[in-house]
């Protein structure tokens, strides 16, 4: 109890933070990025570029950038320990500008995709892929507290997750290059190859955990571009039916008239009484993809306010609820703390398995390139918006309330 307790009051700010080690910066060249200043406010600044600091970085042009719907997280101030000034973004890819003389794989001018997770490819984690739980690249003392261990780095996600400095910006320093770098071919377009980055391996990961296999029926809560990519991983994986649950318009369209599969708007109908009435013993598998401050109830939405849990357990419950007994959930909506009226006498006498992890990207890497080269899997289809790094200010503002934004792709 002293343990949860203490841990309970590191989650709402009465623990100090960590303060891990930052790379080095050139004060003599400038660039433009995107920085947290607070809840609901973020700019374009002129920022130190990043330098090579250890001898196993590259520091990378961007070419191609984009806002995630775990960014919103931030956005709406509800992630715990972002620093005033922080630079956003976990999804980004560029040209190799500079190299480290122990970076062996990689050369000046090569066109690489950056996974957003951090791994040092070295540490027992990451030797059995298990790379976003890498040893070596989060100092955060923070995390360590709340959830008993460190997870791996990365970027642009807080200082929860190590507070490096992210890929919404002209540069991006990338330690371990080697190992957090993936070439990409000629014939593979930016729009194409920078959702390798996270929203193609992080989908095909939620499908993974899930166990998603053929004849399954599959239930997704949350069309953001995850869900929208796990639908079709699931697609490609031989699920039977897949059926996605939201209220954006523009999600439930593109749900329908590109994947061809089944919708319930949850505005319109009780998710409880029509996904029962859709597949009466409850599907193989439920996916959650929408994160955890979407509080549905009114006691969630009252304890989230006051400050009695970080996270609700609303849609979880529906997952845990809704799927069949013996069935499977996967959590690959982002979860940060602690959520209260978790039904875990349900989740036990059900028989379910339950998972929740974030992507160890490195480890799907080489299938989904394969994939997109092939043509089986064209990610573009969830590009909604393409604009310039000054316009994601406003941009994350119209993802952020649900103004026809599904994903954007964004230069420099």
């Amino acid at each position: 109890m002293r343990c949860a307790a203490k841990a309970a009051d590191t989650a709402l700010g009465k623990v100090p933070t960590a303060t891990p080690s930052q790379p080095k910066f050139d004060p003599q060249h400038t660039m433009k990025a995107i920085v947290w200043h607070g809840k609901k406010d973020v700019r374009l600044v002129d920022k130190p570029r990043p330098m090579v600091t250890d001898q196993t970085d590259i520091l990378l042009k961007v070419t191609a950038t984009t806002v995630c719907g775990s960014d919103l997280h931030l956005y709406s101030g509800n992630m715990p320990d972002m620093h005033d000034g922080d630079i956003l973004g976990h999804e980004f890819m560029g040209i190799v500008d500079e190299v480290g003389s122990e970076v062996k794989k990689l050369t000046r001018g090569q066109r690489v995709v950056v996974a957003f997770d951090i791994a040092c490819g070295a540490c027992d984690y990451c030797k059995r892929e298990e790379y976003t739980a890498c040893d070596v690249t989060n100092p955060s003392k923070l995390m360590e507290e709340m959830y008993g261990h460190r997870c791996a780095g990365f970027y642009g996600y807080s200082h929860l997750t190590g507070g490096v400095p992210g890929g919404q910006a002209e540069y991006v320093r990338v330690p371990f290059a080697d190992f957090n770098c993936l070439p990409i071919p000629d014939d593979v377009p930016d729009e194409k190859a920078l959702y390798l980055s996270d929203v193609v391996p992080t989908a095909y990961h939620a499908c993974e955990m899930g166990k998603v296999g053929k004849g399954d029926t599959v239930a997704i809560w949350g069309l953001g571009p995850v869900g929208l990519m796990a639908a079709k991983w699931a697609q490609i994986r031989g699920a039977a039916r897949v059926i996605g649950i939201d209220q954006v318009p523009e999600r439930l369209t593109l749900a329908k008239q590109h994947l061809g599969i089944e919708v319930i708007n949850f505005k319109e109908v009780d998710v409880c009484k029509e996904l029962p009435r859709l597949v009466p013993n409850g599907p193989d598998v439920a996916i959650e993809a929408a994160g955890f401050e979407y509080a549905k109830t009114l006691l969630h939405k009252v304890e989230r306010a006051v400050g009695l849990e970080t996270d609700t357990a609303d849609i979880l419950t529906e997952c845990i609820n809704l799927v069949r007994k013996f069935g499977r959930v996967s959590i690959i909506g982002v979860y940060a703390g602690y959520a209260n009226h978790f039904p875990i006498g349900a989740m036990m006498e059900k028989g379910l398995t339950m998972q929740g992890s974030q992507s160890p990207t490195q480890k799907y890497w080489k299938m989904a390139l394969e994939k997109i080269q092939s043509g089986e899997l064209d990610p573009t289809f969830i590009i909604s918006h393409k604009i310039k790094l000054a316009d994601l200010p406003e941009a994350y503002s119209k993802f952020y309330n649900r103004e026809g934004v599904i994903k954007i792709f964004a230069r420099p």
